[in-house]
């Protein structure tokens, strides 16, 4: 059996803020060669990488993304104070610019982007796919387009070479467009697997979200996971490896 794989679940965040460059390069830094990113939309249509459907939580601050234009919304702290305190009152909500230059550095890093829901009701899908897939073109192969929306990766197919299907429930696995989508990755929660059993579906790469405990991440390994997802990324690669594939 081999190890699974880890991706850097929005970052190295048991140490750093969510979604932000220090945390992605925190990351690349303790080993991490596949990194996860949630992306949306300012009020102004520039991709910046967030993840909650509010800025309270990590910035403290009323309304969502789409109420700020890039420039105000870059006044905001994204430290995550609730967890943070004010270690990283400087860091910033950082563009999708900033992680496609990111990845221009570090030319084996492929990185996971997930289309946010909130910013494809928002804007609509058109939109949406525009402007990330526009910022994402120099470093095109190292990119997977991700998404809960289904119908948006089916639409990005024409212009995306590899995307990823989300879902929260292993059955959800059979929904028809499946079929039309033909992901290359499948990306389930954890808690929506069934017990036992192989987990496999056609010739996609199987990732489980979020696991930061290595023996089950080696337990989901034996039955046909090939990437773990954590927020943990350094401490399970440590373990994992000190495990190895036997435990």
């Amino acid at each position: 059996m081999a190890l699974p794989l880890l991706v850097a679940h929005r970052g190295y965040t048991r140490h750093y803020p969510e979604n932000t460059i220090v945390g992605l390069e925190a990351a690349i830094r303790a080993g991490a060669r596949f990194v996860e990113v949630d992306v949306q939309l300012t009020r102004d249509g520039v991709p910046v990488l967030f993840h909650d459907r509010g800025l309270g939580r990590i910035c403290g601050a009323e309304g969502a993304v789409h109420d700020y234009d890039l420039e105000d919304l870059r006044r905001l702290r994204a430290s995550d104070f609730g967890r943070f305190g004010y270690k990283f009152a400087q860091v910033r909500i950082s563009a999708l610019a900033e992680l496609r230059e990111l990845l221009q550095q570090h030319p084996r890093v492929t990185a996971f982007i997930e289309l946010k829901r909130e910013s494809i009701e928002r804007f609509g899908e058109n939109v949406v796919l525009g402007r990330v897939l526009q910022e994402l073109k120099p470093v095109q192969p190292q990119c997977v387009l991700i998404s809960y929306a289904l119908e948006t990766l089916v639409t990005a197919r024409a212009q995306w070479p590899a995307v990823g299907a989300v879902i929260d429930r292993w059955r959800e696995r059979r929904l028809p467009i499946m079929r039309t989508l033909h992901p290359e990755y499948l990306f389930c929660d954890v808690d929506g697997l069934p017990r036992c059993g192989k987990l496999r579906f056609g010739d996609a790469k199987i990732v489980i979200y979020e696991v930061d405990d290595p023996q089950q991440a080696l337990q989901l390994a034996r039955r046909g996971v090939d990437f773990i997802e954590t927020f943990a990324c350094g401490e399970m690669r440590d373990q994992i490896e000190l495990l190895g594939p036997e435990a």
